[in-house]
């Protein structure tokens, strides 16, 4: 079968242990996290988990389902464009001689990215979007030569129905 990405929305219980049991359930079964996130929601005792891996359907569906086992999960929900809005966060230190500046500046621009620092040497550029987006900026700063980069991992939200949570508090 043909792997592809998988990016999924889990609603649970904010308490300790949780995101190690849900990371491990994977890890154990030798999948790899492409990312992961985690915070609390509008609901201090809520968190929104989201987590992207590559697999096929059926390992998918049975990730999905040993997910539903767990007690401290309230919903699963996967993120498939176009019902759906995902995001990514990257910050990049890029190498910055003076001669080059303007033109760093000029590739941020084309990508509505943000100059947030900038040191007699280097700069810091931040950049939100999809992870298409993020991808192609990093690969057009490359030539400049990039110290760093730090990227969020993906974020979303399904544009239908509100979360289960909702109903639930």
């Amino acid at each position: 079968m043909e792997e592809r990405r998988y990016v999924l929305s889990l609603i649970v219980q904010n308490k300790a242990g949780v995101l190690s049991r849900i990371s491990g359930l994977l890890t154990r079964r030798g999948f790899n996290i492409d990312s992961i996130s985690a915070a609390e929601t509008e609901k201090p005792d809520i968190s929104l988990i989201i987590i992207v891996f590559q697999a096929d359907a059926h390992t998918a569906e049975q990730i999905m389902k040993q997910l539903e086992k767990q007690v401290d999960v309230f919903e699963i929900r996967e993120l498939r464009s176009p019902e759906s809005v995902t995001r990514e966060h990257v910050m990049i230190k890029v190498k910055a001689a003076p001669d080059e500046r303007n033109s760093i500046i000029a590739v941020a621009g084309i990508f509505r990215a943000s100059i947030i620092d900038v040191s007699p040497e280097t700069m810091i550029v931040e950049l939100t979007g999809e992870s298409s987006k993020t991808k192609a900026f990093i690969e057009a700063i490359k030539p400049y030569g990039i110290i760093q980069v730090a990227r969020s991992g993906i974020i979303g939200m399904s544009r239908l129905e509100a979360p289960v949570l909702k109903e639930m508090f």
